[in-house]
């Protein structure tokens, strides 16, 4: 179950961050299909497509991982990934330099998720 809300929850969170991006699309004359124009927007479009990439690693990381490990610890890791998100673009949308700490707190959990999964696997004779 926990699994499961924080993979809904990131979904939500990346369709948030589409429905920004849309409302910036409007906001500083972006149309579609472009995808750069104002600063602005170019720095919510890369927040989007970011996360876009990150997503991909992160729901099966946290299915395969919740398959060997305790659901509420692959959970935490995938709830740091969604506060991570939220620095990551706060910063982002600010100054892109400063994006630092919300990439690691997204990347980290995923990587982590990731090497569980492999020992899990491992231990397990899957591998």
């Amino acid at each position: 179950m926990w699994i499961d809300l924080v993979a809904v929850l990131a979904v939500l969170q990346f369709i948030g961050f589409g429905m920004v991006v849309a409302s910036a699309r409007t906001q500083y004359k972006v149309h579609a299909p472009a995808t750069s124009g104002h600063p602005q927007f170019d720095r919510l479009y890369r927040v989007q497509m970011n996360t876009l990439e990150l997503l991909v690693c992160l729901l099966p990381a946290l299915y395969v991982a919740g398959r060997y490990w305790s659901p509420v610890w692959v959970a935490l890791a995938g709830a740091v990934y969604l506060v991570g998100r939220l620095v990551y673009w706060r910063a982002y949308a600010q100054n892109p330099a400063s994006r630092t700490l919300g990439f690691g707190l997204s990347i980290f959990p995923i990587i982590t998720l990731l090497i569980a999964a492999l020992v899990g696997m491992v231990m397990k004779g899957a591998v």
